[in-house]
């Protein structure tokens, strides 16, 4: 278990900073070119004159695989001069090295090799434990690592191997088909065996009785395993023993005599302190059977009661811990259990016990998660910070299973649902965000999977808390917006998270959205629907996006243009004639559209001209409409009259338009509009061969201003707009009433200063 998540003491919940010493790790794996350059064929190696010591070349792996950065072949390859490099532990998981990557980490004669999701390794690289497996002493074969299996699952003939490690202290072996001639006899110093999904065939657990130091045996989800529990009686001095079964189909975990059964193995094993019987019915229905009735009297008496007869002898002595996680007649909710820790799911506690335990059965460990899902969202969980540890460690270990990553974030989003953000440090933030990324991206294709990661995606601040994974997050909202079902609710909140960032961050990430296909994948939403005749709020919010996106960036107005936006937006406004927030949203995009002047000639067409004077008399949302038109109308005059290139209607026709437009506008109007620069405006300003442009900017900036004084008099006043209204009302040009509204802009202005002067 990872245990990172911590109960700070204002009640907030976080991770510890990452140390000095992480940080620098950290750097070096971002940055390898420090210290190696490139091989003819792609490898890394390392510059020369460099020399790492094992201390920092075992964290260096542990930690190029943390900071999630894929160790392959090219950068193992750091490592095969063993003279300047040294390894001793190292812990493998997702890693694509091949067999010839694994041989370059074997020749530094390992302690410790672990490997788990390893799929490139095969058992053609067997052999490599026979020439390096001397140095050995602790050697772990997880999922998907098939050193000493063949990578089909149904095939289960044995791989004849022999484990040449003669100083082994921990050995762990996963789904691995044991030959009947493999020895143990000579792995005296083994301690710990995990033998979790093998399968024994004609293998006996005899070979296991010789060995004099063998305290851990794990026979989880191996089947049948009743003719090997005499074997299981002679290994005297097991301390933790564990037959457990993850499902109790098909008769697996029924023993015919359960009491008695573990009543044998509790005689036989007097040192036990921990035993896992989950899934079985060892633990018997509560209730005393006839054949040990009077057994069970005189031991009762002697020990003490205990509603698991066939543990009566440890009532005075109980286990340390207890599996009994879906025990068949619900063990785990009895009373009287002689064990100080029980997994199981009868309460919160048994539950995040299972979860700690169990932290690589990913099967099983997927109903677990399951519990705690029901536990946040039907009843309530007290200890927050344990639950997260173990659902974020769940996810982080086991990427590739699905289902876990749909129950883990399930249950992300009832942890994370309605808890004060601010409860969240900045570091757990992260690790949930790009756990839940993770999850989203390796499962891309799974509608529930995008659903629960979107979800509890709402539930954080955007975009501030997932700037640090913003690209990657944009990619997955992308898929979900153009390869999900039209109109479903997958497809539905990924835009609505979509246009939440795009509104609100800079022209750097907003050039990235083009490039990524912001655009075209809203033109492409669009068409759709306009090819149903469908409105829907996907297609409110595809223009609202594009609205976002193409504010002051021009090659994504570009792109605009290029996708046969103008052809949709006529499409759009013969079609939806009636729809307020659809005129308003395309109206506000062809305002960012108007704002580019390389763009404007491809707006000069009588069609387009004539829809945008018509809108000037629109009531629709207000002056919303109105105002966008003005806009667009006033940025394209003031390019001049050699610039109208249409006979109708004409120049002055529409600039009187505007201008009538204008004047019926309330100036104290409330605006559904977000103005992070007045440049354009400010460029009108200064238009003086054209004062209809000059009105309709200073009107927009004294609406502004006088409306939203606090956000806007301060932009003005950035922007040396004060001073350029200056210069407008002593010109010549422009008449009366522009000048008594840049009039206002400044006095209002003013105001503005006063007020922050006193505040």
């Amino acid at each position: 278990m990872s245990c990172k998540v911590r109960l700070m003491e204002d009640g907030s919940l976080d991770e510890e900073p990452l140390t000095l010493k992480e940080i620098a790790y950290q750097k070096l794996c971002n940055n390898l070119d420090i210290i190696s350059g490139y091989t003819e064929s792609g490898q890394r190696t390392l510059n020369a004159g460099i020399v790492l010591t094992n201390e920092i070349c075992d964290a260096f792996l542990e930690n190029y695989q943390r900071f999630h950065r894929p160790l392959d072949d090219r950068v193992i390859n750091l490592f095969s001069d063993t003279r300047r490099t040294s390894l001793k532990i190292v812990n493998l998981r997702y890693s694509t090295l091949s067999s010839l990557g694994l041989e370059t980490l074997m020749r530094h004669k390992l302690f410790a090799l672990s490997m788990w999701y390893c799929d490139k390794i095969t058992v053609n690289s067997h052999h490599l434990l026979a020439h390096y497996g001397d140095s050995l002493r602790s050697l772990e074969l997880g999922i998907s690592s098939h050193l000493l299996q063949n990578a089909e699952p149904n095939e289960k003939e044995p791989v004849d191997f022999q484990l040449t490690c003669p100083h082994l202290r921990r050995l762990v072996l996963n789904g691995v088909v044991m030959h009947h001639r493999l020895q143990f006899a000579h792995l005296q110093d083994l301690s710990h065996l995990d033998l979790t999904s093998c399968v024994l065939a004609n293998f006996s657990l005899e070979a296991l009785v010789m060995l004099p130091n063998l305290h851990t045996l794990i026979l989880f989800n191996v089947w049948p395993i009743a003719n090997q529990l005499h074997a299981i009686c002679c290994l005297r001095r097991l301390c933790t023993l564990d037959i457990s079964i993850s499902s109790s189909g098909n008769g697996h975990g029924t023993y015919d005599l359960p009491d008695q059964t573990l009543e044998m193995l509790m005689d036989n094993l007097r040192y036990l302190t921990h035993l896992d019987i989950s899934g079985t019915n060892l633990a018997g229905n509560g209730v005393a059977t006839k054949e040990s009735t009077n057994t069970n009297t005189k031991t009762e008496q002697h020990f003490g009661p205990t509603d698991i007869p066939g543990l009566a002898s440890r009532t005075q002595r109980p286990l340390q811990f207890l599996g009994l996680y879906h025990t068949a007649h619900w063990a785990c909710k009895r009373h009287d259990i002689p064990a100080l820790e029980v997994a199981g799911d009868a309460n919160e506690q048994q539950i995040l016990t299972a979860a700690r335990y169990y932290h690589d059965r990913p099967v099983l460990l997927t109903r677990v998660l399951n519990d705690l899902y029901h536990l946040f969202r039907f009843e309530n969980c007290k200890d927050i910070h344990t639950a997260l540890d173990v659902v974020l460690c769940a996810m982080d270990r086991h990427l590739k299973f699905k289902h876990m990553q749909i129950s883990g974030s399930a249950t992300l989003f009832y942890i994370v649902k309605g808890r004060d953000r601010s409860k969240f440090g900045t570091l757990l933030r992260n690790h949930i965000i790009r756990t839940l990324l993770n999850g989203m991206e390796m499962h891309l294709t799974d509608d529930t999977m995008l659903r629960n990661g979107y979800l509890t995606l709402t539930q954080f601040h955007m975009p501030v808390d997932v700037l640090f994974e913003y690209e990657r997050l944009i990619k997955i909202l992308l898929h979900g917006v153009s390869k999900t079902e039209q109109e479903g609710f997958v497809q539905r909140i990924a835009i609505y998270l979509l246009n939440t960032l795009a509104c609100q961050v800079d022209g750097r990430q907003k050039l990235f959205l083009g490039e990524l296909g912001v655009v075209s994948t809203m033109l492409t939403l669009i068409k759709d629907r306009l090819t149903r005749s469908v409105f829907d709020d996907v297609m409110e919010v595809a223009w609202s996006t594009m609205w976002n996106v193409t504010d002051e960036t021009a090659i994504n107005c570009k792109r605009f243009l290029d996708g046969r936006g103008m052809e949709y937006f006529l499409k759009c406004l013969n079609t939806f004639p009636d729809r307020d927030e659809l005129l308003r949203n395309m109206m506000g995009l062809l305002g960012n559209v108007a704002e580019v002047k390389w763009l404007r000639p491809k707006l000069m067409t009588q069609e387009f001209i004539e829809v945008f004077a018509r809108l000037l008399d629109s009531l629709s949302d207000g002056i919303e409409v109105s105002y966008n038109a003005a806009g667009v109308l006033a940025h394209i005059a003031s390019d001049g009259a050699d610039a109208w290139t249409i006979k109708s209607p004409t120049r002055q026709h529409v600039l009187e338009r505007m201008v009538a437009a204008i004047q019926r506008w309330n100036i104290k109007s409330e605006r559904n509009i977000n103005y992070r620069s007045f440049e354009p405006i400010l460029s009108l300003v200064r238009c003086y061969e054209t004062p209809q442009c000059q009105h309709w900017a200073v009107w927009a900036l004294a609406n502004l201003t006088q409306v939203y004084p606090d956000k806007y008099c301060q932009l003005v006043e950035q922007e040396n707009g004060i001073q350029i209204l200056t210069e407008l009302i002593e010109h010549e040009s422009p008449y009366c009433e522009i000048k008594r509204i840049a009039r206002l802009v400044i006095e209002q202005c003013d105001l503005g200063m006063e007020r922050m002067v006193e505040g």
